[in-house]
């Protein structure tokens, strides 16, 4: 047993080795602004196919909200050169899978593919953004796709809605007050000509960044991709509009009712930093160590010792122009929820008076380095992350490479002054969230 043991634990430290080296990629970009990483790795007969579009429901009109979500399904439908519903069943014919999420800042859709597949992958791509099917019949059968998982998802998911009513406060004169999934109304109003002008302003190669990760022959590919995307016109330049919110300067205190829940739950919310901000990173190091896992702090206390909350949790939900961090816990044994959050109150002001050990802090960069390297395991992990680095951080695609380093930088008198900064009552908007009977 011992033998196995420091077997296991030989090959995880080789493997932790190889992934925590650099990121090798090379970049270019074509003469209709698309921009192409490249990233090459032979360790498997793999290759992920990604396209990231700068467009989220942050880019939406306050009267149409959910197009940014309601093109990750309609791109899907099909081409001129394709068949309505054909796009999945291409990829699944060819030992492919596929799939795209949306957030409030971007649309991603990626391929994973045997390698011997990659043309297919960049075929498939470069139809979704030359000459997608748009018309009258997509639009209504997605309709009914997106009306389904909001349901599923929102409206009958237990705790479904507390982002919605948290960030309708939090960002009271921003995009992000709504979220990704938008407004039902606003979709059944709008006309074909409107979703054909989205397409037209935000899916263009000049807004959206490709990028290959796998087993593939760098030269060959970006042949193989100027075949493919070169001909897709370029589009007008996106203006963002920006917006600079006042600071919290009171507690918003709110309720909301779930029917789909027994066990209330009780949330607090601050406004952050975005995800550039050196300050967004170290409030992800205070989440870790305020909850992550079963032996950081609020569990301890809560969980373990107290007995007092079934769940507690402290995350830093990342945004490109700001940032919520949230707390949240979950009563047991009839816990009234004010002491929930003085529990949690009194974790955050320790942070903010002591600093944390040295071993926690060693804990902290461990786990953001496990987390790093689990995040960049996987072809379609990587792909991602580059794209993020060059769509999100000043077109510093390099910043995937940058991460480990930057991290290790942080020190324990920064977490205190973060936390002074960010995490105070005044700044808040806390969520009391239950049952509706």
């Amino acid at each position: 047993m011992k033998k196995t043991l420091f077997l296991t634990m030989a090959i995880s430290g080789i493997f932790l080795n190889t992934f925590a080296q650099q990121v090798k990629f090379s970049e270019f970009d074509l003469d209709n602004g698309l921009h192409v990483i490249l990233h090459q790795d032979k360790t498997a007969p793999v290759v992920a196919v990604s396209v990231m579009y700068h467009v989220g429901s942050k880019d939406e009109e306050t009267e149409r909200t959910g197009f940014a979500h309601f093109f990750e399904h309609l791109l899907f439908e099909g081409s001129e050169n394709m068949k309505r519903g054909e796009f999945m069943k291409i990829v699944s014919s060819n030992g492919g899978q596929n799939n795209a999420n949306t957030s409030h800042d971007r649309t991603f859709y990626y391929n994973i593919f045997p390698s011997n597949q990659l043309e297919l992958g960049l075929w498939l791509e470069s139809e979704r953004m030359l000459h997608p099917k748009i018309d009258e019949v997509g639009v209504k059968t997605q309709n009914e796709v997106v009306k389904e998982e909001k349901r599923l998802r929102i409206d009958n998911s237990p705790y479904g809605k507390f982002t919605e009513n948290i960030f309708k406060h939090l960002f009271d004169g921003h995009p992000y007050r709504w979220q990704p999934i938008g407004s039902m109304e606003h979709l059944d109003a709008a006309k074909l000509s409107e979703f054909l002008a989205f397409f037209k302003k935000y899916y263009a190669p000049n807004n959206a960044v490709l990028t290959i990760a796998g087993d593939i022959d760098v030269a060959k590919t970006k042949l193989q991709v100027k075949k493919y995307f070169d001909e897709v016109p370029k589009g007008e330049p996106v203006v963002r509009q920006k917006y600079t919110l006042k600071p919290i300067e009171k507690e918003i205190i709110d309720t909301a009712y779930d029917a789909n829940i027994q066990i209330p739950a009780i949330f607090a919310a601050y406004r952050v930093p975005g995800m550039k901000s050196r300050d967004s990173q170290v409030l992800g190091l205070i989440s870790n160590l305020l909850s992550a896992g079963g032996s950081s702090r609020l569990s301890t206390k809560m969980v373990d010792d107290k007995k007092t909350a079934l769940q507690v949790a402290a995350f830093n939900y990342t945004l490109e122009d700001y940032g919520a961090y949230i707390t949240l816990a979950l009563p047991n044994n009839n816990t009234p929820l004010n002491d929930l959050l003085k529990d949690i109150d009194e974790e955050v002001v320790r942070l903010q008076t002591d600093l944390i050990s040295e071993a926690e802090y060693t804990k902290l960069q461990n786990q953001f380095e496990n987390s790093y390297i689990s995040a960049n395991s996987r072809m379609i992990g990587v792909a991602e992350n580059l794209a993020n680095g060059y769509s999100f951080h000043e077109k510093n695609t390099n910043e995937i490479n940058e991460q480990l380093k930057q991290i290790k930088t942080i020190t324990r008198e920064e977490i205190r002054d973060v936390a002074r900064k960010y995490l105070n009552k005044n700044q808040r908007v806390v969520l009391y969230y239950l049952p509706k009977k």
